[in-house]
């Protein structure tokens, strides 16, 4: 079989030494969409490096986001590309974010599930600076046709829906370059700019980064309910549900409660299609 399972799990971690600084969290930002009204003060925030803060799941491209690189290549994998869907993202955080930085990121495989007609890898990647521990990131990977050994099925995650009215509800516009800018951030696949690709991949043109959607839906939580404090961040999962095309427009429902909150995004112009579920970030007091 093309995945050894406990070969993965036992696999040394890999190590590497990553490095970031205000250009590199600016240009994630404007990935996101951020910068309209380009003049705003609440959007200074992402594009502005007098008044920089940094969203969280910047923790999902910092140095290019090679730690799920890493875990695909790992001891006991042996995989097609081809058969690798991007499943699920959460992140941790154990402090902000700083403008700049330097960092050793260590990735290895945390678990291998087997859910029948596919194997789910969970890619482990955690960052530490010279004061400490700074994200733990995990990318749940489905590996489409790597199922049925018997193994066991992992977790189920999913979050049943407040049974109420959202407390808040935005929509956010997808510029039609989106995807090409956000892929600068380090995520190189032809999949979100090459239409002749995206037709071998069964696409009538190229879609949207999952990653970008996250991060996108993240800032909308973080400037609507949270006031703009992405301190008090402390960690966000979503399961992908849907694909987004460039053009498109996001409408994120959130549910705000006790250190919580809870998000379902959809795509407006395709009858609220699901594009994220099961999507939580919880919360520290306010700082």
């Amino acid at each position: 079989m093309p995945i050894d399972a406990a070969k993965a799990v036992v696999a040394e971690p890999r190590s590497a030494e990553i490095g970031w600084g205000h250009k590199d969290v600016q240009l994630y930002h404007l990935g996101l969409g951020a910068g309209t009204p380009a003049t705003d003060p609440d959007e200074l925030r992402y594009t502005l490096e007098s008044r920089l803060h940094v969203l969280p799941s910047f923790a999902t491209v910092a140095g290019a986001g090679m730690g799920v690189v890493g875990g695909l290549s790992a001891p006991g994998i042996d995989i097609n590309l081809a058969a690798v869907l991007h499943g699920g993202q959460s992140i941790t955080l154990h402090r902000p974010i700083p403008v700049q930085g330097r960092a050793v990121t260590t990735s290895r495989v945390a678990a291998v599930h087997d859910k029948g007609k596919a194997a789910v890898l969970v890619l482990r990647s955690e960052a530490a600076d010279d004061e400490g521990p700074l994200w733990t990131s995990d990318a749940q990977i489905y590996v489409r046709g790597e199922g049925g050994w018997g193994g066991d099925r992992g977790p189920s995650e999913r979050l049943e829906l407040p049974e109420r009215e959202p407390d808040r509800i935005v929509e956010r516009p997808i510029r039609e370059d989106q995807a090409l800018l956000y892929r600068l951030s380090g995520d190189w696949n032809p999949l979100h700019a090459d239409p002749e690709f995206a037709k071998l991949a069964g696409f009538d043109r190229p879609i949207l980064h999952g990653l970008c959607t996250y991060g996108m839906t993240l800032k909308a939580v973080v400037d609507t309910v949270l006031g703009g404090d992405v301190a008090r961040v402390r960690s966000y999962r979503t399961r992908f549900a849907g694909v987004v095309f460039p053009g498109e427009t996001l409408r994120v429902r959130m549910w705000a409660g006790e250190g919580r909150v809870q998000a379902a995004v959809t795509v407006v112009e395709r009858d609220d299609a699901p594009v994220l579920a099961d999507t939580l970030v919880t919360l520290a007091e306010h700082s």
